[in-house]
């Protein structure tokens, strides 16, 4: 499919930012991600089973595994094998957990370590809580909060079936949770409820039927409201990873530098380790508006076709917020 016919299947509006927003170098492989279908990539549940055996297991039932050349226990398999994925028993029974690589950055920058106590401010469906038990080896705990029933149900099930134990779920808005836990966290994941620009797909019209800038800004609210909440609950010394899988600045940069301001003096954004080539800086303005300059160390992540849209950001606390 072409560039063109890509581009007129999208909403005019979202194709004029994004040409604002991704660097022109990477325009045409960001627009043709948006007519393939997305890569079929698992990572090892190591709660469950170790790398080589469950990867041994299902190359013994003809699966192609392609090992990510950045995380150990992740690896591709052929498109037309998915379904067949999610058929084997390795998936029924949470040794594998199916999930895009750019969804596998934010525990990987957050680093959450055994022993410590976590917070994942909106988990469902998981995926993201699952590898951080999982990089714990079951020590120390994690707070998974979810406000959406049936999000929260399907995060239990997940949890469940993954052989997590170091977890323990609240149903409620994590806008509010600072009230009861402050300051208590050693490390705090905001993947931030968003637009959802990184995942659209010109074969699903679903994934942008609802996308309007009248959308950005109603998440922008939410996104406001629970990144407070994320660094009040946030201990001095800790850390903070915001991330969004939107491309739209105004849910990204903007969220953050506001933020950088209302706590002035009190937060500090880090350099990402993690470099991957689908990686972008973040953005200095958008829209005659200027950000924070520390927010060129957020990443963004472009689409490849393997990688979706992603923002990812990691604060430090040096100071208490209360």
């Amino acid at each position: 499919m072409s560039e063109v016919k890509i581009a007129h299947e999208l909403p005019e509006p979202f194709q004029q930012r994004l040409q604002a927003i991704v660097p022109a170098k990477r325009l045409a492989a960001c627009w043709a991600s948006f007519s393939q279908v997305p890569a079929t990539v698992f990572r090892v549940n190591t709660l469950k089973g170790a790398v080589e055996s469950v990867c041994s297991e299902l190359e013994a039932q003809g699966f192609l595994l392609a090992a990510l050349s950045w995380k150990a226990d992740a690896f591709r398999v052929p498109d037309e094998q998915r379904r067949a994925l999610t058929e084997s028993e390795a998936f029924a029974t949470g040794r594998i957990y199916i999930q895009n690589p750019s969804s596998m950055v934010p525990p990987l920058v957050l680093n959450p370590q055994p022993g410590e106590e976590i917070l994942d401010l909106a988990a469902a469906p998981g995926g993201k809580t699952l590898q951080m038990a999982a990089m714990m080896g079951n020590e120390g705990r994690i707070g998974a909060v979810e406000a959406v029933r049936g999000r929260f149900f399907r995060l239990r099930d997940n949890i469940a079936r993954a052989g997590a134990e170091n977890i323990q779920t609240y149903l409620k808005d994590g806008a509010g949770v600072w009230r009861q836990c402050p300051e208590r966290f050693d490390r705090v994941l905001l993947d931030a409820p968003c637009s959802g620009e990184g995942l659209f797909q010109v074969h699903n019209e679903r994934s942008f039927a609802y996308w309007s800038e009248k959308k950005i800004s109603e998440m922008v609210r939410k996104q406001r409201r629970l990144l407070k909440s994320a660094i009040h609950c946030l201990k001095p010394g800790g850390e903070l990873v915001y991330s969004t899988c939107t491309f739209a600045p105004e849910e990204n940069e903007a969220v953050v530098s506001r933020a950088l301001a209302k706590f002035a003096g009190a937060l500090e954004v880090e350099e990402i380790e993690l470099q991957l080539d689908a990686m972008e800086p973040g953005l200095e303005a958008w829209q005659n508006k200027t950000f924070d300059p520390a927010l060129r160390r957020a990443r963004r992540i472009i689409p490849d076709g393997v990688m979706e849209g992603f923002f990812v950001c990691k604060l430090r606390k040096v100071q208490t917020t209360l």
